[in-house]
């Protein structure tokens, strides 16, 4: 089934101080608060214009949401659950912190209909997350992640790559840690260093050091595939287009189609590696691939053709209907032939 939400913002209230990449007004777009009206005028606008509510979610986005004051959580939660059930949506979901999970909200959440919960966890190790002022250790977010499962409700982890003290060797520790809680879904965000921010003064004064662009793709591909194959849903990878924060990024990993880049890259090792077992450094290479998977087998801008055209490979690819398999080498010949 296609992920589909109605995102409402609910821009940094809630949190309990800055964490030092984070801009929220800046990556939402937006700095007005939503109130219950808002949420039954959007909800009723969606309905009307959505030709399956039934798997569609109604979901808050932008800030820690069990972090908000009482009164007004419940006010969004009450106008948005008038809005699930038959014929209309099929549930609310929420991002939030994970130091602020614990079984009463989780009870009060479960009474309004909520179905999934996403926790900020952007690393699991804490020396990234004391570094980056996160205010909470890798311990809490383990513990959240085990009462999210427990009451029932589909947990997500959403991730950063590439934060101030990381490193690639963090970043593939972190990924092991992840499939061990086996979320439902994940979202993988490499770092975009936002003016304003913390995380932006380390950057001008040579304090914080980016590893380089490539690196970064190629460790959020190896997770993409990793996640993908143990059957976790990965809902973004890349921050989302936004002229806001094209206008605000100081330095960062940001490219409008960069999820696109990484599964043209998970297809170049898949290519590699075929050609390798065949023995092939030269010469025509063709290949099968399903149709579904043909423009990231070709990379994004056909970056794999050209890819391996430089090496004196020229690769042929063949949408394929019926193929299963991610790939088949149907064909070699010689260079020269």
């Amino acid at each position: 089934m296609a992920h589909s939400n109605i995102s409402i913002f609910v821009t940094h209230v809630g949190c309990p101080h800055l964490c030092a990449f984070c801009n929220q007004r800046t990556i939402t777009g937006t700095a007005d608060l939503p109130r219950g009206g808002d949420v039954r005028r959007i909800c009723a606008e969606q309905l009307g214009r959505i030709k399956e509510p039934g798997e569609t979610e109604i979901a808050f986005f932008g800030g820690s949401f069990t972090a908000v004051e009482r009164s007004y959580m419940t006010e969004l939660l009450e106008a948005a659950a008038e809005f699930v059930g038959e014929g209309m949506f099929r549930g609310i979901r929420l991002s939030t912190r994970p130091d602020y999970i614990d079984r009463e909200v989780l009870t009060l959440l479960k009474s309004y209909g909520v179905t999934a919960i996403e926790l900020g966890a952007q690393s699991l190790d804490d020396k990234v997350l004391e570094a980056n002022e996160r205010g909470h250790s890798a311990q809490d977010i383990l513990d959240a992640a085990e009462l999210i499962k427990e009451y029932g409700f589909e947990l997500g982890l959403q991730l950063m790559v590439g934060l101030y003290k990381s490193s690639r060797e963090t970043e593939l520790a972190n990924l092991e840690k992840v499939l061990a809680v086996r979320p439902d879904t994940v979202r993988i965000y490499p770092v975009v260093v936002l003016g304003g921010t913390k995380l932006a003064k380390l950057y001008q004064s040579g304090e914080y050091k980016l590893m380089p662009m490539d690196e970064v793709t190629d460790i959020c591909a190896v997770m993409l595939e990793r996640f993908e194959e143990a059957g976790i849903k990965v809902l973004k990878c890349g921050l989302h287009a936004s002229e806001f924060v094209e206008r605000d990024m100081v330095a960062g990993y940001y490219h409008p189609a960069f999820r696109e880049i990484c599964e043209g890259l998970i297809y170049r090792r898949a290519f590699e590696q075929e050609l390798e077992s065949a023995g092939i450094e030269k010469g025509i290479a063709e290949f099968l691939v399903p149709s579904r998977q043909l423009s990231k087998a070709l990379g994004q801008k056909k970056s794999n053709v050209r890819f391996f055209s430089e090496k004196g490979i020229t690769l042929k690819i063949t949408p394929s209907d019926e193929l299963e398999e991610k790939l088949r080498l149907i064909k070699i010949t010689d260079a020269g032939r």
